[in-house]
């Protein structure tokens, strides 16, 4: 039952080219944006699409792979987790933010030439 626990599993287009950070202590993380797009039919019988973003975190190895493979567009699978963390801005205002840290990625659609 461990394995089920934060566990968040995610089909979308990434909305643009994963941004990588190199950082100091020789890591490497990628931040990247997923939309996931569902269909569903209204009361009145009528199709209706919703899109959702989420933001997704990727580091070391999962990073390197994002970094040589997804651009703008690519269809991806993720598997990971969620986490939530605080920050303050620069002009003192608290925000919330909640991203989707990947321990895997999947390509779904090969990368453009």
């Amino acid at each position: 039952m461990n394995a089920l626990k934060n566990r968040v599993q995610l089909i979308g287009n990434l909305g643009q080219a994963p941004v990588v950070k190199n950082l100091q202590n020789g890591k490497k993380v990628a931040r990247m944006s997923i939309a996931i797009n569902e269909t569903y039919k209204n009361g009145k019988g009528e199709s209706m699409n919703d899109t959702y973003w989420h933001t997704i975190v990727a580091w070391g190895k999962t990073a390197e792979i994002a970094e040589k493979f997804l651009v703008k567009g690519s269809e991806v699978a993720i598997d990971g987790k969620l986490v939530s963390r605080v920050y303050t801005t620069n002009d003192g205002s608290k925000r919330f933010v909640t991203e989707v840290v990947a321990n895997e990625l999947l390509l779904l659609t090969r990368k453009a030439s």
